[in-house]
């Protein structure tokens, strides 16, 4: 098969390198990509959320399978464009992709659904929503309805943490996603990631993994992307997966189908568990990042083989088959971020790292210049190991962040604290 990956991230580099260790892979892009998947596949520059420059690249180059990485392209409705083009993808439609667009819409259908969530409000209006603040207190948790690039979420331990948050948000600092708020009650707990195929009707579990938001060690400071990831999350044990799948993950899915929208592909529930009972947080609709990097790591090449009998609606037929193993990625990031950071700074030590099944340095925000490697975004690199337990596969990931030559960026050194403790 021809396969086109849409994304240019670490996620993307890690899809990539799952992808082409399965012999049905024949031919490789992926737009826009970046220094470390031009290393191992062909890069395209594409518009990936313009739908038509998308399905004219997939038929000039006899693209036979089409996998989006990036919440975005879904949500501008890509997949839609694609499948009325005839061309087989990987990814949910522009309505199914509300799921992560707009928190309300989430909001909306898990209650339709039963499906245990926080309490919540949503707002059109900031100082209704300051009056939720002030009626309900802090902690709480402010959102911006639509698709923040992951940073639209302000636990507010005080009122005037949340009330500031609130004012930002309708103030323009999230664009367009900060239009509308959703307010919702702080859940205590654990918060862990539990991922799933779906092909409109079969869901399939595919694992489950842990992320640090925060970009501190001892999990503190501000918010992230993501500063590191493992897999397996020990909290989620098969018990509670279990429950998250019956009371959660499966009537979503079931009212989506009722609505007349069906979900096709990867679906990633972010659960907080206390007690033994998990609550949903949110729903993202694409492989988490830098979640994806550890599930790839330990499904290797059968990870397209899911993703296919996804989209071709054969998930009955499939399994998953996991090694008794773990992986860690520990996320290197430009100085100063989540805040303002610098661009161009040049990586060394890269050359000497291992790439095998058992160890990776996924790229996400690199590009090459003069024959170097220059960080171009905030996360820069994901490196990325397995063990056959976590201590060893931290052991490695750490061993190889430690041989980067990078002044210029950080890392955590605490990745897995939870799981480890």
């Amino acid at each position: 098969m021809n396969i086109l990956i849409l994304g240019s991230g670490g996620r993307e580099h890690a899809l990539a390198w799952a992808v082409l260790q399965n012999p049905k892979c024949d031919k490789l892009i992926v737009a826009p990509g970046n220094a470390g998947i031009a290393q191992i596949a062909q890069c395209a520059t594409l518009d990936i959320e313009n739908g038509g420059s998308v399905v004219t690249f997939a038929e000039e180059n006899a693209i036979d399978f089409v996998i989006i990485g990036p919440e975005a392209p879904l949500a501008a409705g890509v997949a839609d464009r694609l499948r009325d083009a005839g061309i087989l993808v990987f990814g949910p439609s522009a309505r199914a992709a509300n799921l992560e667009a707009s928190k309300s819409f989430t909001k909306e259908i898990c209650a339709a659904a039963g499906a245990p969530t926080a309490a919540y409000g949503h707002f059109t209006d900031a100082e209704a929503a300051r009056a939720h603040v002030r009626a309900n207190g802090a902690p709480i948790v402010v959102k911006a309805d639509g698709l923040a690039a992951g940073k639209g979420v302000i636990v507010a331990m005080t009122e005037d943490e949340a009330i500031a948050a609130i004012d930002d948000m309708f103030g323009g600092a999230f664009g367009g996603a900060g239009a509308e708020v959703v307010i919702e009650e702080f859940m205590e707990g654990e918060e862990a990631s539990f991922f799933v195929l779906c092909d409109g009707e079969t869901v399939l579990p595919i694992g489950t993994a842990q992320d640090h938001k925060r970009v501190g060690e001892g999990d503190t400071g501000p918010n992230t992307g993501g500063m590191g990831a493992y897999s397996p999350a020990p909290v989620l044990t098969d018990d509670i997966a279990q429950k998250a799948l019956d009371e959660i993950v499966r009537p979503t899915m079931a009212e989506m189908a009722r609505r007349g929208m069906p979900y096709q592909g990867v679906l990633y529930a972010g659960l907080m568990i206390k007690d033994g009972q998990p609550r949903l947080v949110e729903y993202n609709v694409r492989f988490g990042d830098p979640e994806c990097q550890v599930l790839m790591m330990r499904l290797g090449a059968q990870a397209m083989d899911l993703m296919h009998a996804a989209a071709e609606g054969r998930l009955g037929d499939a399994q998953v088959t996991w090694a008794d193993d773990h992986a860690m990625t520990v996320v290197l990031a430009a100085k100063g971020y989540p805040g303002r950071y610098e661009k161009g700074s040049v990586i060394g030590g890269l050359d000497g790292l291992p790439e095998t099944s058992s160890a990776m340095c996924f790229h996400a925000g690199t590009a090459e210049r003069d024959g170097k490697i220059v960080a171009t975004g905030g996360r820069v690199l994901n490196v990325t190991a397995r063990g056959e337990s976590l201590s060893q596969a931290r052991a490695r990931a750490y061993e190889m962040a430690d041989r980067i030559e990078w002044p210029d960026g950080f890392y955590r050194r605490d990745i897995g604290w939870r799981a480890l403790d």
